[in-house]
């Protein structure tokens, strides 16, 4: 092979290599793009274009909080534009109430107490971590929330990066997952339920 048809072989596999290279830093930048804002939640990831129910029902560790949600008939409300900050308990917590507490809930003559319950997890507006931090800084370390239903609920620093909630009756839930964006809110996984008084 002549040195011309060297050149022309190599400028050939070089050319081929850097398309190559350049489609697969593409496909990995756009793939990453796609999942960039997801978070997994109950093993399931949470899509920031869809809307807080339509992300919850995928989640193993809200299964409970789903069906209280139902039972609740919460469903369309938040299904709505919101913007909504939901602070969900896990499954667990809501096994960490007294013996019962749940199925005495679920019963349809207390729908109106679990919508409370169930509402005293929601703030109007889009809290994420900072703008909830924001709030606490702003209280001079406390910072107070009306939820959907009505009552105050309280956020304090546990931490540097550990926010606490704090319910009517001084019990603390913990978030234990930060800002997984919803289409209309966002959601923070939290570790207790908290009860209005």
């Amino acid at each position: 092979m002549s040195l011309v048809g060297v050149c022309i072989s190599n400028f050939k596999t070089n050319h081929m290599k850097t398309r190559i290279l350049t489609l697969a830093t593409f496909t990995l930048a756009l793939t990453a793009s796609t999942f960039a804002q997801t978070t997994v939640v109950g093993g399931e990831q949470m899509f920031p274009k869809k809307n807080i129910v339509e992300n919850a029902v995928n989640s193993k560790d809200h299964t409970t909080l789903v069906a209280a949600v139902k039972a609740a008939g919460l469903v369309d409300a938040l299904q709505g534009d919101g913007p909504f900050t939901v602070f969900a308990p896990v499954n667990d917590a809501f096994e960490n109430l007294p013996d019962g507490t749940v199925a005495t809930l679920l019963k349809p003559e207390n729908k109106a107490t679990l919508s409370k319950v169930l509402t005293y997890h929601v703030v109007a507006g889009n809290y994420d971590f900072d703008a909830i931090q924001k709030e606490i800084k702003k209280g001079g370390g406390k910072a107070a929330f009306k939820t959907l239903s009505g009552n105050q609920l309280m956020a304090t620093m546990n931490g540097s990066h550990n926010i606490q909630l704090i319910d009517e009756n001084g019990n603390t839930a913990n978030i234990s997952v930060y800002d997984v964006s919803q289409s209309n809110g966002v959601i923070h996984v939290i570790d207790s339920v908290v009860l209005p008084k």
